[in-house]
């Protein structure tokens, strides 16, 4: 019997298929498995304890779909439920599997990026709130100072398809004006949320010329290559066919419809009941 599996690659909804779709080019001798828990989305605005309680679920099923490596594809759960599942529930659910999130990888690499040493952030309010990435950015770089920009409505604006639209426009600004007025020495701004490279064409028209703007998605991949290469052990776990598999708990049909957006071609899912 193999011990082998896919990769697991989790989010919240769909933001986590921009992750994915740059993991899967740049790693296409994988399997993978993705899951969209949009029954229970958005998790930006529940409380800690709901995601991770929702997280750990659905890691668990990674778990028994024998996923070895499970990505939190979700910058969310990642900042509200990764930390206690890495230390309080890894030993339980079985100590040679491994799960990761996305806020690490784009931490240890941000400050190469500033040369002014002040770095923006637009995310949700959940992961604004969570404090995230200041702590973890001070941890390797304590130099840089870290400035917040919660962006509420960026999530339902792609969610509804509108995000090319003039309303898109109006709060695209706003919030890149509201970061830089904290501090306009700003010279870095991470998209702190998988869904924001829908609005990268907006982001650019209304950032100032000569502002980095980073996306998630090929960070994280460059770690998770790293990660693989770095740790055979778990890289043998992992099952090379190409294959893609694509679940949610909520409408498949509603899904696939929106996915195409995220992942950048048709996606054909199946309906989980958690």
């Amino acid at each position: 019997m193999s011990n082998k599996g896919p990769i697991g690659i989790f989010d919240s909804g769909y933001g986590g298929l921009t992750v994915l779709k740059e993991i899967v080019e740049q790693l296409p001798q994988y399997d993978y498995l993705y899951l969209g828990d949009n029954a229970r989305a958005p998790y930006g605005t529940r409380s800690f304890e709901t995601v991770y309680r929702y997280t750990l679920e659905c890691v668990q099923w990674f778990f028994d779909q024998g996923c070895s490596l499970v990505i939190l594809a979700c910058n969310t759960a990642s900042a509200k439920a990764l930390r206690t599942i890495q230390q309080n529930d890894l030993a339980k659910l079985g100590t040679d599997k491994r799960v990761l999130g996305v806020i690490r990888p784009t931490t240890e690499i941000i400050g190469s990026f500033s040369e002014t040493n002040a770095v923006g952030i637009l995310a949700t309010n959940g992961t604004v709130q969570s404090n995230s990435y200041p702590i973890e950015i001070a941890k390797f770089y304590p130099k840089i100072k870290v400035y917040q920009e919660a962006c509420p409505m960026w999530v339902p604006l792609i969610e509804n398809n509108e995000y090319q639209s003039a309303g898109a426009d109006y709060f695209v600004q706003k919030h890149i004006k509201n970061l830089l007025a904290k501090a306009p020495n700003i010279d870095s701004i991470l998209l702190a949320c998988t869904h924001y490279p829908l609005l990268m064409n907006k982001i650019k028209q209304w950032t100032p010329q000569g502002i980095n703007i980073l996306s998630q998605g090929k960070i994280v991949t460059d770690s998770l290559k790293e990660y693989l290469h770095r740790h055979p052990e778990m890289e043998a776990k992992c099952s090379k066919n190409g294959a893609i598999a694509f679940f949610t708990t909520d409408s498949t049909e509603d899904f696939d419809s929106h996915a195409a957006n995220f992942y950048g071609k048709p996606v054909k899912s199946r309906h989980l009941a958690l």
